[in-house]
C-alpha cells in the first residue's frame, strides 16, 4: 500500500510544472493587478487555473525552444503580457537567478501608465503602454500566469488574460 501512495505522490508532483506560481504568488499577482485596476475604476480580476496552465505552457516553450527570448504566443485569443528578467552576477563572479516577485512583474507593466494618454488612447511618442492597458482593461475578468527559468538564469513570466484587452479603437476603461 505504501508503494502505491509513493507512486501516486510522485506522479502528482511530476504533473505540476517546475515554475508554476504557488498559491501565495497567485494571490500576490491578483492583488498587484487589482491595485492598478482600482486606480481607474476597473473591476477586480480573479485567478484562473486554466489561464495559468496556458501561460505556463508558453513560458516552458519559451525556455525550451526560444532561449527565453520574448515572443508572444499566437492564435489563443487571450490577452498576454510577458516579462523578462536577466541573470544576476554576484561579487564572486557566480551567476544566479534574480529574486522576482509578482508585484515586481506587475509594477513593470504598470509603470507604463506614465506613457499612456487616455484622451487619445495612445502611447507617448516612442513609448510602449500596451502592457499597462492590458492590466487595467475593464472587460478582463481573469488572469493566469506562469514562469520559467532558463539555463543561463534569465527568466520569463507570462500572464494570460480573458477576455483579452487592447482591442483596436477601444479605451481600456
Amino acid at each position: 500500500m505504501s508503494h502505491k501512495i509513493i507512486m501516486v505522490s510522485i506522479i502528482v508532483i511530476m504533473s505540476f510544472p517546475a515554475y508554476a506560481l504557488n498559491v501565495a504568488q497567485q494571490a500576490e499577482m491578483v492583488v498587484a493587478h487589482n491595485i492598478y485596476r482600482a486606480e481607474v475604476g476597473a473591476p477586480p480580476i480573479k485567478y484562473s487555473g486554466s489561464l495559468a496552465t496556458t501561460a505556463q505552457a508558453w513560458a516552458d516553450n519559451l525556455k525550451t525552444n526560444k532561449s527565453c527570448n520574448l515572443e508572444h504566443s499566437k492564435g489563443s485569443g487571450l490577452g498576454e503580457n510577458i516579462f523578462w528578467a536577466g541573470a544576476v552576477t554576484w561579487s564572486d563572479g557566480k551567476i544566479g537567478k534574480q529574486d522576482v516577485t509578482p508585484t515586481k512583474v506587475t509594477d513593470s507593466w504598470g509603470s507604463e501608465k506614465a506613457d499612456y494618454i487616455y484622451s487619445s488612447n495612445s502611447c507617448r511618442d516612442g513609448k510602449i503602454c500596451g502592457h499597462y492597458t492590458q492590466v487595467v482593461w475593464s472587460e478582463t475578468t481573469e488572469i493566469g500566469c506562469g514562469t520559467a527559468v532558463c539555463d543561463d538564469s534569465t527568466q520569463v513570466w507570462v500572464c494570460n488574460y480573458a477576455p483579452a484587452g487592447n482591442m483596436a479603437g477601444e479605451k481600456p476603461y
